[in-house]
Parts: structure tokens; C-alpha cells; sequence
């Protein structure tokens, strides 16, 4: 037998995870309940304006949540554009409704002083935990609402069921349910020893960042094989052991990034310049004097830092 690897539990949840809402999918058909809480003046709705959330207190650095009621809700809802179910929070319907189609939507909302739409990894961070999750769920949710509008199939036009969570082919012929998409992503921290294969992309916001290696799942693919595939397509190593470490949902714009530990089995990096600018193997020295050594980590509210920081403080 080889050496036994400790296995790295995840220290404290993920941004965007431990939603407070119920689903309450068994609502979703049930017409009349719909319609009982789509009239409901306590229902919650949650505006999403191409791909961003309506937050108040941004220019203080302050950012919230906004959670729309009453006649201003109904005024969005009258707008046209898509709408769904999104739960219940305590006793109160939940929906999200997108305002894309408008080239200003604050006029919209009456009075919104204060507000904006905002790019939630803006604000990253900085959110609180119970409303980021919800914050997400919309803007994933209303992201797959504007792009699926039309069947896959047959090309035909679409319509809402399930209260907004079903898209339905219009076509008798073909009458194709599609369900909303979320994409599956591996995301690993590759590490041998006392050190932790780190990458840099040309994609990333910051030149002197550097994070765990990740990639998606293709088709035919356990997630453990594919961990080890990305690993050796972008850094020329070969990984053996793989255990989880934890999920986030990452709507940017529909994935879900499925974190794991890998224990590298060789330590010759080969980079696939079409992924990665660099690689590099870094102790936990080097990763605890970062900013003497020129480089950062990716922000605190990423499943990539989470990863990071519970190998640092493992110590396996």
C-alpha cells in the first residue's frame, strides 16, 4: 500500500452556497398557488438587468441586497421580460425577473436612489452570506432564460412552465421540456509534498495572480478522471490520488465548480500555453510571503482560496 493521505475537509462554507430559500418545487405546477403568490403584496422579487443584481450602498463600499415588493414589483413584472419561481424565504414567494430588454431599467423600479445593477463578482466578498446565494440563483437562473429561448431540437420557439423553471417547445411535432443548464467544472489544487501547484492565466484579472488549476467535464467522464486529465492537458503532470474537498455555484454564467485535492505523482511542469501563461510549484513559505514575493491568491469568496488555505493550514 502507498501512503495514506489525509483527507482536507472543507473548514466553513463557500460564497454563494447555503441558500436560505426553500425551492419548493412542488409549488412550481401548481397553477393557482402560483397565481395566489405572484398577487401576494409580501412576495419578493429580485431583479436581474443583463447578467447584474440590483445592490444599494456600492459607491460606499457598503453593498446589500435589494429585495423589490408591493406595486414596484408589479410594475417589473409588467415589463415583459422573463420571470420565475424562485422559492419561498420563510413564508414569502420568491421570484426573479430580468429587465434586459429595457436600456435603463432603474427608471423601472420608481424611486432608486441609491441603487444599481452590479456584476456580483464586483462586489465579491462583501455581500452577506444569506443574500448571495439568492443573488446567484436569479442571475443564473434568469441568464438561462434569455439564451434558451428557442428549442434546440427543431428550432422553434419556446415557452415558460414550472413557473418560469421549464422551457417548453412550442412545436406538436418535437414538444421538447428543456431544463435549465448548469455545467460542470473540476477545480484542484495539484500538490506533492510540502508544495502546491499554482498557474497563471492570461484571463485573469490581476498579472500576478495565481490559482489552482480547473476545468470541465466533458462528456463520458467520471470527475476524478477528469482532474487528472486537466492537470496533465495544462501542466504536463500526472496526478494520482483524488479526493473532494467541497462545491460552489459559480453563475458566471451557469457552473457549478466541484473542488478536490490532488496528489501529483510527478513534478516536470509543461505548460500548454493555449491554458496557462506560468506555472509554478510553491511552498507554504512562498504562499505565506506572497506580497514579498510579487504574487497574489485568488479573493476570499473563491472555492480556489478555500482550497488553498485549508492545504496551508492541513499541513499534510
Amino acid at each position: 500500500m502507498g501512503p495514506r493521505m489525509t483527507v482536507i475537509l472543507a473548514t466553513r462554507p463557500n460564497a454563494y452556497s447555503g441558500s436560505p430559500i426553500d425551492r419548493a418545487s412542488h409549488r412550481r405546477d401548481d397553477q393557482a398557488w402560483i397565481e395566489a403568490a405572484l398577487a401576494n403584496p409580501e412576495a419578493l422579487w429580485v431583479p436581474v438587468w443583463r447578467a447584474r443584481n440590483l445592490l444599494s450602498g456600492v459607491a460606499e463600499d457598503r453593498p446589500e441586497a435589494v429585495f423589490l415588493t408591493g406595486p414596484v414589483a408589479e410594475s417589473l413584472r409588467g415589463a415583459g421580460g422573463p420571470w420565475a419561481f424562485l422559492g419561498l424565504l420563510g413564508e414569502a414567494p420568491v421570484f426573479a425577473v430580468d429587465l434586459s430588454a429595457a436600456e435603463d431599467p432603474l427608471p423601472l423600479l420608481r424611486d432608486a436612489s441609491g441603487f444599481t445593477f452590479t456584476d456580483l463578482r464586483a462586489v465579491r466578498g462583501k455581500l452577506a452570506a444569506e443574500d448571495a446565494p439568492v443573488l446567484a440563483h436569479a442571475r443564473a437562473l434568469m441568464h438561462w432564460r434569455t439564451k434558451a429561448g428557442f428549442c434546440g431540437v427543431c428550432g422553434s420557439a419556446c415557452e415558460p412552465r414550472s413557473a418560469g423553471n421549464v422551457l417548453l417547445c412550442t412545436n406538436p411535432e418535437c414538444g421538447t421540456q428543456h431544463f435549465p443548464r448548469t455545467d460542470p467544472a473540476v477545480i484542484m489544487l495539484v500538490h506533492r509534498g510540502d508544495r502546491a501547484l499554482l498557474g497563471h492565466s492570461a484571463r485573469f484579472p490581476l498579472a500576478n495572480m495565481y490559482s489552482t488549476l480547473a476545468g470541465f467535464v466533458e462528456p463520458g467522464e467520471t470527475l476524478e478522471e477528469a482532474v487528472a486529465r486537466e492537470v496533465f492537458e495544462e501542466s504536463g503532470i500526472r496526478v494520482g490520488r483524488v479526493r473532494y474537498h467541497s462545491s460552489q455555484p459559480w453563475p458566471f454564467p451557469a457552473s457549478i465548480m466541484l473542488g478536490f485535492y490532488a496528489e501529483a505523482l510527478t513534478e516536470e511542469i509543461v505548460i500548454d500555453r493555449d491554458e496557462l501563461a506560468d506555472a509554478k510549484w510553491f511552498s507554504r513559505a512562498d504562499i505565506l510571503n506572497r506580497e514579498a514575493l510579487g504574487f497574489v491568491v485568488p479573493p476570499p469568496d473563491s472555492i480556489a482560496r478555500r482550497l488553498i488555505e485549508d492545504w496551508m493550514a492541513a499541513g499534510m
